[in-house]
């Protein structure tokens, strides 16, 4: 680029052009011991190139945050401005997920890393912190109060974001020396491009894999030159650890990079083996280091709720070069914007004579085919580890954004292209960009943007090139280039921001900010709670995953990990989800909390309609309810013995959500009527008839109905399910008249299309007295005590208890469980709950949860921690090389 600053950044020892691997020391190997010339100190050579890569990667740390403020400050959204930003998974995953995990930090949580008593009635919480908290980033969170949860999540999104952009910039200069201001702008560029934008900044767990790819990258460098062999598989193991899954992605496309250094460095055969074989060994080392996490979270997802199968669909080419514009925003095409300027330079490699024929051959074939890759299908399912993903189709995008970087460097690092490389990517440039004219992401911004920075990049292009013609610009010019291209790359992506922030929040599914509500709910939540005599459910609160952030232990629970097993028995108790299974949610229904001993339940009143730019308010109530213990005895329940087969306690529910209510309460509650008339009337509307005990709870369960249903004389209530997206929860519609006739309206849009879908048995009454005797029974033979602490759960129970102890916690792969001094063995199931059989002669029960995965991962860990040591006491203590002390040295060799 610049002159003068090129001669300032090659003052260690300039690299000529006929390099055709552009190491950054001049030398096939990277080692520095190359021919034809007295080279400087080594030492020096180090540490002036270590300094320029630190300043580097400090201005573009600087210049990722200062940027990623300023479009959030143009979006208005939260620190900047009263706009939330807890869209979709942001408000309902991440920011419930880390208030939980400052809890655990600090030692309020009543769960520890391998359970979560809060959420799902006791969840794989090691599973799910390898999923969102893992990352050293998260750690963070204990700097911040509690009420400022959601500034803290911010910092974190932006230390990553920063961070990745200060490690793009240091690999720029590992891969080519150059002039750091440039590298510093296009490690901003990787930062922010368009996956961080669209995706990442609102998936926080994601942005561990945009850190991963250059951090990779510079693990395959060192591998090439013999270098940090420890560091190496370290390096390794943290980023698979933080986030395996963008890791994956991570490692696939380091490969990449890797395979086209090797195949243009002017090395032999042998030495390119050798440098392949120690990056696989570096690779395999660090994965191994990460098993124990990796591991539990594999095998935790083989027991996951399963989402509908997708079959991938390429988007069109035209969405495609749309997604290189600034301002355009979709979950549904790649995110590839990487800023104009940016761009501009890529585009130049495959014209900049320059470099090296194969140099340009290689890294535009790479380009294309990791481009062709992403559309197509089996290709697509190497890139998502065999399994094509709900929601955003491209998560890989951020691979591709940092390989078209790495080309924007590699062609710029030792000058301005020519001329003629110029006009083949200015021509590359307008084609793309009338190609994308027409297409449906195109924003009223995005050619003002792009035009704009255009023009600056044109502007700074012709500052270099007067430079290079006047000498006596030669200081200031260059200077005034950097500035233009900082602008032009600075002002497109902060509007990109801006504009990708405010679009979200009108196109898909919002949380509010944190506010009056959660943290008077979590006020009164710590008061009321008994855990774990009994559970405590703060209801329903803005957001989702609420237990987690506003404390108490119910059902509520939003994770990739929900396992099938809960998500199966709570549909069928009632229970209504989310996120196609993934995400059940709250039941307020007395023998679903007489199940589950929820003896204290809060209920919320909005104050005013939930809105994006205000702080949510609620009016609160509490109520007390008598329930059994969470270890109940169940006498008429008889398991098989464990490792025998035949006839036992039932493993599966039947087609009826009350009946399936009543089967793990162990007493009749409802009535549920004989006869049910239908009557489907004019505009699809449909009215139901029957006959109930007077004075009865009239309960309507209708999980794919949508529309309203109003017993006569109550007002209507609303139903919302959406198959396979959302499931409808069991509702109440009032009290039954003293006639006992019940008569239910039913009303909405899906009566329009056809009759209302309901289930065959859709009304049932419930009889209170019948479930207040059925509470004290279960309460008078259930646990006289219930201790739970960590991942281990310990019931007293009365003498003499025989049957099966039923304890209200989902069984989910890991539990181990034994009666009285028994051996423990792996927990039975009676009905989706944990159940142990008893004799008469137990007087307890305990439970001990350990995550699936955590021995064989910890073993596995256990021998690449033996293989790295190895490797590092070889790499000390080379073959054929003898240690001499010191002392043996410092003298005469003669005798005394």
């Amino acid at each position: 680029m610049p002159p003068a600053a090129e001669t300032k950044d090659e003052a260690a020892g300039r690299i000529g052009d006929g390099t055709a691997d552009g190491t950054a020391d001049g030398t096939p190997d990277g080692t520095g011991n190359g021919t034809g010339g007295r080279a400087p100190a080594p030492r020096l050579i180090d540490r002036a190139r270590r300094s320029l890569r630190l300043r580097a990667a400090a201005t573009a740390a600087a210049l990722t945050c200062l940027v990623l403020c300023l479009a959030g400050a143009l979006a208005g959204s939260y620190p900047f401005g009263p706009t939330t930003r807890n869209i979709v998974d942001l408000g309902q995953q991440y920011l419930p997920y880390h208030a939980y995990w400052r809890k655990l930090l600090l030692g309020q949580a009543d769960g520890d890393l391998f359970l979560n008593w809060s959420s799902g009635f006791g969840s794989n919480f090691l599973g799910d912190y390898g999923t969102y908290l893992s990352s050293p980033f998260d750690l963070m969170v204990v700097l911040f109060p509690a009420d400022r949860i959601e500034l803290a999540l911010y910092v974190i999104t932006a230390a990553k974001i920063t961070t990745a952009g200060a490690a793009m910039a240091a690999l720029l200069l590992t891969l080519r020396r150059g002039p750091w201001p440039v590298a510093a702008v296009l490690g901003t560029a990787y930062a922010l491009c368009g996956w961080t934008l669209n995706y990442g900044a609102t998936v926080p767990m994601w942005l561990d894999g945009l850190l991963a790819f250059p951090l990779l990258c510079l693990v395959g460098e060192w591998a090439r030159a013999g270098r940090r062999p420890v560091l190496g598989p370290l390096v390794v193991a943290l980023v698979w650890f933080a986030n395996f899954y963008t890791a994956y992605m991570a490692t696939l496309g380091a490969a990449v990079v890797l395979a086209v250094r090797l195949l243009t460095a002017d090395d032999t055969g042998r030495r390119r083996l050798a440098g392949l074989l120690r990056a696989a060994r570096a690779v395999l080392v660090g994965i191994g280091l990460a098993a124990p996490l990796v591991l539990v979270i594999f095998l935790a997802t083989r027991v996951a709720d399963p989402t509908p199968e997708v079959t991938f669909t390429a988007v069109a080419w035209t969405e495609v070069f749309a997604r290189l514009l600034p301002a355009t925003g979709s979950v549904a095409s790649p995110a590839l914007f990487i800023g104009t300027p940016a761009l501009a330079l890529a585009l130049t490699l495959p014209f900049n004579r320059a470099l090296a024929p194969r140099v340009r051959i290689a890294w535009t074939a790479a380009i294309c085919l990791v481009a062709l890759s992403m559309q197509w299908g089996p290709t697509h399912l190497l890139w998502h580890a065999g399994a094509s993903p709900n929601g955003i189709p491209y998560r890989q995008t951020f691979v591709l954004c940092g390989l078209l970087l790495i080309a924007a460097w590699l062609s710029t690092a030792q000058g301005l292209p020519r001329t003629s490389a110029l006009l083949g990517a200015g021509a590359l440039l307008a084609a793309m960009t009338f190609v994308a004219r027409d297409s449906v992401v195109v924003d009223r911004w995005t050619y003002p943007a792009f035009a704009v920075a255009l023009i600056l990049a044109v502007l700074a292009a012709a500052a270099v090139l007067l430079a290079r013609r006047y000498t006596a610009g030669a200081r200031v010019l260059p200077a005034v280039a950097v500035a233009l291209l900082v602008l032009a790359q600075a002002g497109e992506t902060a509007i990109t921001g801006g504009r990708i922030e405010e679009k979200q929040l009108s196109q898909v599914s919002w949380a509010p900010r944190v506010g009056p509500w959660h943290e008077d709910m979590a006020r009164a939540t710590a008061r009321a709670d008994a855990w774990p005599r009994h559970r405590t459910d703060p209801g329903e609160v803005p957001g989702g995953n609420d237990v987690l952030l506003v404390g108490g232990q119910g059902a509520d629970y939003y994770s990739s990990l929900t396992s099938k097993v809960y998500s199966e028995t709570l549909s069928a108790l009632g229970f209504g989800f989310y996120a196609k299974g993934r995400h059940p949610v709250s039941l307020d229904n007395p023998v679903t909390d007489a199940i589950f001993s929820i003896g204290t339940r809060m209920r919320s009143t909005p104050s005013a309609p939930v809105r994006t730019d205000t702080l949510p308010e609620a009016a609160i109530t509490l109520t007390g309810t008598p329930v059994p213990p969470l270890v109940t005895v169940r006498p008429d329940v008889r398991l098989p013995a464990a490792g025998t087969t035949g006839p036992g306690a039932r493993t599966t529910f039947g087609e009826s959500a009350f009946a399936n209510q009543e089967l793990l309460l162990g007493a009749k509650v409802y009535e549920v009527p004989a006869t049910l008339r239908r009557t489907d009337g004019p505009q699809g509307a449909t009215t139901l008839t029957a006959s109930c005990p007077a004075h009865a709870q009239l309960w309507f369960w209708a999980p794919e109905y949508q529309g309203t249903a109003a017993l006569q004389g109550q007002p209507p209530v609303s139903f919302a399910g959406k198959l396979p997206s959302v499931l409808g929860p069991m509702q109440t519609l009032g009290t039954v008249p003293a006639s006992g006739a019940v008569r239910i309206e039913l009303r909405g849009p899906r009566a329009s299309k056809g009759a209302a879908p309901l289930p065959r048995h859709p009304v049932g009454c419930l009889v209170q007295e019948r479930l207040d005797t059925a509470v004290r029974h279960l309460t008078a033979t259930g646990a006289t005590a219930v201790h739970a602490s960590g991942h281990t759960l310990t019931a007293e129970l009365p003498p003499g208890s025989t049957g099966t102890a039923v304890i209200a916690v989902p069984r989910i792969s890991g539990w181990s469980c034994r009666a009285g001094d028994a051996s423990p063995a792996p927990a039975q199931r009676y009905l989706g709950l944990l159940a142990v059989p008893l004799d008469g002669a137990a007087s307890s029960v305990s439970c001990t949860f350990r995550p699936p995965g955590l021995r064989l991962g910890g073993a596995i860990g256990a021998i690449a921690l033996i293989a790295l040591l190895v490797i590092g006491f070889r790499s000390r203590f080379p073959r054929g090389t003898t240690r001499v002390h010191p002392e043996c040295t410092s003298g005469s060799t003669g005798g005394k």
